[in-house]
């Protein structure tokens, strides 16, 4: 059984939890505004998918653009960096694929399907 943390309204969001119900995989779903990840959660998910901290904010959401975080977040550090994205859901990479020992922030097919070990 799989985490799928998203936005409800989100359309890549939805297009991921379709993809995740005709592939019959087992998933709990999490609405990321309603339950924001921690500050503790989302340092072990970015350890976990063993990408840089950037992979987990949403570059292209209002948010980010109105916080002006592409030059802000250059002179953050982690901590901060997470303890911000821990502050509203609406700055997190959605969906978020989070399995026992793989995140995955964003939808790609090819990437879920090898993460989840499945054919093609």
């Amino acid at each position: 059984m799989v985490w799928l943390i998203e936005y409800p309204k989100c359309s890549t969001c939805q297009k991921a939890k379709k993809w995740l119900t005709d592939h019959q995989v087992e998933f709990e779903d999490r609405h990321i505004v309603e339950q924001n990840p921690t500050t503790e959660e989302l340092k072990v998910w970015i350890e976990r998918s063993g990408l840089p901290i950037q992979k987990f904010f949403n570059t292209s959401g209002m948010k980010y653009k109105e916080l002006g975080l592409k030059e802000k977040r250059k002179t953050m550090s982690e901590e901060e960096q997470i303890a911000l994205l821990a502050t509203d859901g609406m700055l997190v990479k959605r969906p978020l694929l989070v399995g026992e020992n793989f995140v995955v922030p964003g939808f790609k097919e090819k990437e879920w399907s090898d993460k989840l070990g499945l054919e093609g």
